[in-house]
């Protein structure tokens, strides 16, 4: 979302509204079962709510004791069931098992079952399937935004990426379209959208018809964001396969952020229990290092430790009363910032033991060789040592769909040959994961005469054509190649510097990435804004194989102020990394007029299959 970066910079549109629209929502919707109920969630939606409606809350609306849906069998003795899942057919196959239990025991009771975000027409036939559509009763949570930050909303969809871009499911286009009408009608209506890819554009007309149907409702209204900006994600796939380097990214890599919160272990917290940390603005030693380089955060956190240690000494030589204000006072404040400075100093050593055990100044140096074009053979070389020497078959992974997308492809040989070792180093049940990244366009092989060079000529050729309007058979035939050479020149992806680059006083997004690269989507998000539509991008367009997916809906708006045109809305869809929300970030404090940051739709990419 949008935030202000400056003193002059203009204010936040106040997120928490959708926290509490949420809550009042699920409460209407528990009270519709009147009395004690035991309450039955799925795993994934345990941190939303959390979020949103803690235990206490949901005691005081009659809720008796909370279950996990799970496979193994619930006993519960409570005379109403209520079920908070999503709409899965094996949510559905569990509730069937248990209902149908109770019918066969003779036990008759009441079950509710609330969908969140919505309620497929699949689980209700299921449910009508196992016989008990008649027993149950249904409802919506249309719980579809959560700020997880005063800069950051989250649709906690992790399928979304699996179930679009590879099984090619357009089931959650509805739920993009309901949020971003949501967000219009609680903050005005947006003056200018621009989009790019098949899910944006799908998702930008169904909004669109949400918004004719209920013509009238922000009409009126003065618009608190300017710029709404939808991006697949499969337009960017280098960015979110590249390691990350931002503080942020690497606990996010190396312990896993859910849902803007992490667990830090015993390792970390330096006891023998974890913690559970939220990870926000709130947290001010976090808020401070969150979006710097990794080499940059030790010398903070040091500083940081020494000007509290300064804090601490002042009480030495107090008289009493003074004593008695700085206990009163700040002795709080401090003990809150010392065991918050702690637990990153914690957070830092375990992602160093992390990241020396990997060798990941080796892994690094790889990437930027794939990034700029040399040292193929050198890298597929460390590929190849990588996947034998067993070092994670995730990062393996990674790493060999980086070398297909920068490359357009592998050679067949190279294909078969870190096939081949990888079903070797880590069983044969990964030929379904090499299958689905084939599918997603993640890793492929080039056929006969596809060599990078040939595709950049025939693209070239098809992008200097003036009756290359439409898709023509050759274009078609580039589906799924990145053409990510020739897109990185046209926009100036790989910064050319003299000397070395100033991570301590970055010059552009490149530092993200140690000054080796600009990450795609954040460019065309650059390029786009300072030009209001995508006028003199057309060539990137059609390198990107979106020809005929990018949008631009500009309406005219007499109310829309200076400093709401400030505000912009990035919606990933498919989800995002924080090494962009960071790009983004940077991006805000440098134009002063376009403070932004992601928006809808983040969810980790999934990394293997």
């Amino acid at each position: 979302m949008a935030f202000p970066h400056r003193p002059d910079a203009p204010e936040l549109p106040d997120f928490s509204m959708l926290k509490r629209l949420a809550r009042d929502q699920l409460i209407y919707l528990l009270e519709q079962l009147p009395g004690k109920k035991d309450l039955f969630i799925e795993a994934d939606l345990m941190s939303p709510l959390d979020r949103i409606a803690n235990v206490s809350i949901l005691k005081q609306h009659e809720v008796d004791k909370l279950y996990k849906v799970e496979n193994k069998p619930a006993f519960s003795s409570s005379e109403q069931l209520c079920f908070l899942v999503r709409p899965r057919i094996k949510n559905m196959r569990y509730i069937a098992n248990l209902v149908n239990a109770d019918k066969m025991a003779g036990r008759t009771r009441k079950y509710k079952v609330i969908f969140s975000p919505q309620k497929f027409y699949a689980c209700e036939m299921v449910l009508e399937e196992e016989g008990i559509y008649g027993d149950v009763s249904c409802d919506e949570w249309a719980f579809s935004l959560l700020p997880l930050d005063v800069d950051l909303l989250s649709m906690e969809l992790p399928e979304f990426f699996r179930d679009y871009f590879l099984e090619g499911d357009q089931c959650w286009i509805n739920t993009v379209a309901q949020a971003l009408h949501l967000l219009s009608t609680l903050y005005g209506p947006f003056p200018n959208c621009y989009g790019i890819g098949r899910c944006a554009k799908m998702s930008h007309e169904l909004w669109r018809k949400l918004e004719e149907e209920e013509d009238g409702e922000t009409k009126g209204r003065r618009p608190e964001i300017g710029h709404v900006f939808l991006l697949d994600r499969d337009v960017d796939f280098v960015t979110a396969l590249c390691s990350q380097v931002v503080y942020e990214g690497l606990v996010d890599d190396t312990f896993r952020v859910k849902c803007g919160s992490v667990d830090f272990g015993p390792e970390v917290t330096s006891s023998d229990k974890s913690l559970k940390v939220l990870l926000n603005a709130e947290d001010k030693v976090f808020n401070e290092i969150r979006n710097e380089h990794f080499s940059n955060v030790f010398g903070f956190l040091s500083q940081k430790a020494r000007n509290l240690q300064a804090q601490y000494d002042r009480r030495r030589g107090m008289d009493i009363k003074q004593m008695k204000n700085f206990v009163s006072q700040e002795l709080k404040g401090l003990k809150q910032e010392h065991r918050l400075l702690s637990l990153h100093i914690g957070a830092c050593e375990s992602i160093m033991k992390k990241k020396t055990k990997q060798d990941f100044q080796e892994l690094i140096k790889t990437e930027h060789a794939l990034l700029e074009g040399f040292s193929i053979r050198e890298s597929t070389n460390y590929i190849e040592e990588h996947i034998d020497r067993q070092v994670s078959p995730i990062e393996s992974l990674r790493l060999m769909c980086l070398l297909s997308i920068t490359e357009n492809g592998l050679i067949p040989k190279d294909y078969r040959s870190l096939k081949t070792q990888y079903l070797q180093s880590y069983g044969p049940e990964h030929l379904l994961t090499f299958s689905n990244l084939r599918r997603a366009g993640l890793l492929t092989e080039q056929a006969p005469g596809d060599t990078l060079t040939a595709v950049e000529s025939k693209v070239s050729k098809l992008v200097t054509d003036k009756a290359a309007g439409k898709i023509t058979d050759a274009f078609s035939s580039l589906a799924k190649r990145s053409n990510f050479r020739a897109i990185s020149k046209k926009l100036n992806l790989i910064p050319r510097v003299d000397g070395e680059y100033d991570l301590k006083v970055p010059r552009d997004m490149a530092y993200v990435f140690s000054g080796a690269y600009v990450p795609l989507s954040c460019r065309i998000i650059e390029q786009v804004l300072e030009r209001q539509s995508w006028q003199g991008l057309d060539e990137v367009v059609r390198l990107l194989n979106c020809s005929e997916l990018a949008f631009t809906d500009m309406t005219k708006e007499d109310k829309a102020s200076s400093e709401s045109l400030r505000l912009i809305l990035v919606v990933f869809l498919g989800g995002c990394t924080f090494s962009e929300i960071s790009a983004l970030r940077f991006l805000g404090r440098e134009k002063g007029d376009t403070g932004s940051s992601p928006g809808l739709g983040r969810s980790h990419m999934p990394r293997s299959n």
